[in-house]
């Protein structure tokens, strides 16, 4: 049985015309035709009954098209598996980041990537759901990204990898900065900036500081990228909302402040490395990996 034969069978069922299925693949109708007539003179049965202008699947083809999809996604793990052999632990590796593993990892996994020969890195970042749609079309081979906004599915991978403590971060010469313990109705006189936060986390910031702490009226400056929301609570009397790792730069340095709350904000961000379940993985990503969980700490 030949697997280009199956190909041609899923891309007419989905389709559902000879026509467009064959400008889909690039070839003549006939030539669609006689595939189809291949695979069903190799089955000993029809899979196709042709109905006028229409084409409906038999019972048999129905079964082979569910069982095609399978087999024609393996051949091409194989042949994909292959090309990685051939490569060694070269080659280029696409990854996509969230916003706030980018926050943490993005500059250091361009350095180290310029200290790997032959190695190329492209990385994505933008809304979970697209880099989940990049890595389903095998446009990326990873993603880390907030846990809490993966929709969990049977082609997905999701590994936790780590917990990060949320906090408030202000300038050092912030009106805050000075004060030994800092009231929720204090935080609420100045602009707030965070990320989008999921529902889970508002839910908890609600039942910790009640209904003004819901993030839809709270912050007032929301962005994907948090470089450049701790960039802005750095020159402004903006108050940073978010991961307190993703400013320890400015910690560090006592460029920045962290808030000491009262009552504590119990809130975390719950980071994940998600592949394609099934996929091969490039030699390349055992690397990437080790790199994520030695970088991502609080």
């Amino acid at each position: 049985m030949n697997i280009k034969h199956l190909e041609h069978l899923l891309a007419l069922a989905d389709t559902g015309s000879f026509s467009r299925a064959a400008d889909q693949l690039f070839l003549t109708q006939s030539a669609l035709s006689r595939s189809i007539q291949s695979l069903e003179a190799d089955l000993g049965a029809k899979v196709l009954d042709r109905i006028g202008k229409r084409n409906e699947l038999t019972p048999l083809g129905i079964d082979v098209v569910a069982r095609a999809r399978h087999i024609v996604r393996e051949a091409a793990e194989l042949r994909h598996s292959a090309k990685l052999l051939q490569k060694g632990n070269r080659g280029t590796i696409s990854v996509g980041l969230g916003s706030g593993p980018a926050a943490l990892l993005m500059a250091p996994l361009l350095c180290f990537a310029t200290t790997q020969h032959g190695l190329r890195v492209a990385v994505t970042q933008g809304p979970v759901e697209l880099q989940i749609l990049q890595l389903r079309s095998r446009q990326l081979d990873a993603m880390v990204v907030d846990m809490r906004r993966v929709i969990p599915a049977t082609d997905l991978n999701i590994e936790s990898l780590v917990e990060l403590r949320a906090g408030l971060v202000v300038r050092a010469g912030h009106p805050l900065a000075s004060k030994s313990v800092v009231t929720f109705q204090d935080v609420l006189a100045y602009p707030v900036a965070s990320t989008p936060l999921s529902d889970e986390v508002a839910r908890l910031l609600v039942d910790q500081y009640g209904p003004q702490a819901n993030p839809a009226e709270m912050v007032t400056l929301r962005c994907d990228d948090v470089a450049s929301l701790v960039n802005t609570a750095a020159v402004t009397d903006a108050i940073f909302l978010g991961v307190v790792a993703a400013a320890s730069g400015g910690i560090d340095n006592c460029s920045l402040v962290e808030l000491t709350l009262k009552p504590p904000l119990k809130a975390t961000a719950r980071f994940a490395y998600v592949t394609l379940a099934g996929r091969t993985e490039a030699p390349a990503m055992v690397y990437f990996r080790e790199f994520v969980r030695k970088h991502l700490q609080d």
